[in-house]
């Protein structure tokens, strides 16, 4: 509720110029983004749950009685281990579909009323779709193959229907290649149809666009809108077409960590609360533990920043924060319980 609240107002806020824009469509973006940041906050939850749940034990001596009938730490250790490893399996792939498809919803409704974008982009099999706007009305791009080289793009076997306005047709225009140039896509062998006349061959034409490589490719769909389970086959699919998937794959690995994660931070909790019987040190000890999960969550988006900009490789990006975050709960949890 609180995070629905935090972003109702942002979004109020961002809409205050924006008449159009009612309250119940304020609203619905919010729910609409709620899953998403649900996720972002799923680590933190457990953090919470553990700590609250080890020291109320603590605090009852409950964990004392255990540990002298013989019950060591690890094996009361198991049962919240395997919890929240089942929690991580069930994030990736129940919630995470979930909110893939409520974050692609909150996303075109940002495009249309807020960022009023009006170039789109698709990429299925058959090639790559693009939808453009000049001042004499849009056009829709439909190429078989397009080739990335440095800051060149070019299309293959490309159609271009041409609009006057949104929706009066102009013309087709079909041409074996086409270059992206500053402003314009430059045609080569172009064959030009209008209706009710005979085709217009040009060797060279030029058709204006406000595309460019950066635009097209944030116009891709974000990771962040894509299903755990669509995620590799849109990976190949953008690889084959000779585009960057490094967002993807990154976002792809994170996920399959979430697990090991969230059972670092089952061990953080416990490091900070197991021991901690004395009330006077209870709320330094909280305190420490809070930070400590806070500062993984800053970790864990820096190494994320450095993979995406191909600093670090991707599986090293994704992988460190849990295995840093479980190296040292683990090693904390052996200095506590074995000397």
């Amino acid at each position: 509720m609180l995070i629905l609240l935090i972003d109702s107002v942002e979004l109020l806020r961002r809409t205050a110029s924006k008449p159009d824009v009612s309250f119940m469509t304020v609203i619905q973006m919010a729910m609409l983004k709620l899953p998403h940041m649900g996720q972002k906050t799923f680590p933190f939850a457990i953090l919470f749950g553990a700590m609250l749940a080890f020291w109320r034990l603590t605090r009852t001596n409950e964990l004392v009685i255990s540990r002298g009938a013989g019950v060591s730490a690890w094996q009361f250790m198991v049962p919240p281990l395997a919890l929240a490893f089942l929690l991580g399996i069930f994030q990736i792939s129940v919630i995470n579909p979930l909110a893939s498809v409520t974050l692609t919803g909150y996303e075109q409704m940002e495009a249309v009323h807020l960022k009023g974008k009006k170039n789109l982009l698709a990429l299925s099999d058959s090639g790559i779709w693009l939808r453009q706007t000049n001042e004499d009305g849009q056009s829709v791009i439909h190429a078989g193959h397009i080739t990335q080289q440095d800051n060149d793009v070019s299309l293959r076997n490309v159609t271009i229907f041409v609009y006057e306005g949104t929706d009066r047709f102009q013309s087709r225009i079909d041409a074996e290649e086409s270059m992206l140039e500053d402003g314009f896509w430059h045609l080569k062998n172009t064959r030009i149809y209008y209706p009710e006349k005979p085709q217009h061959f040009e060797k060279d034409f030029w058709l204006a666009t406000d595309l460019t490589l950066a635009k097209i490719q944030d116009n891709f769909a974000p990771p962040e809108t894509m299903s755990f389970w669509s995620l590799p086959g849109f990976i190949e699919t953008l690889e084959e077409s000779g585009f960057s998937a490094l967002r993807h794959r990154l976002y792809l690995h994170t996920l399959l960590a979430a697990p090991f994660l969230l059972c670092a931070m089952v061990l953080i909790a416990a490091t900070f609360t197991l021991r901690s019987s004395r009330r006077e040190g209870a709320s330094l000890v909280i305190f420490a533990g809070l930070m400590t999960g806070f500062l993984l969550y800053f970790f864990s988006d820096l190494v994320f920043a450095l993979g995406l900009s191909d600093s670090i490789p991707v599986v090293l990006a994704a992988w460190t924060p849990s295995g840093v975050s479980t190296l040292l709960g683990l090693s904390m949890l052996f200095h506590l319980e074995d000397g």
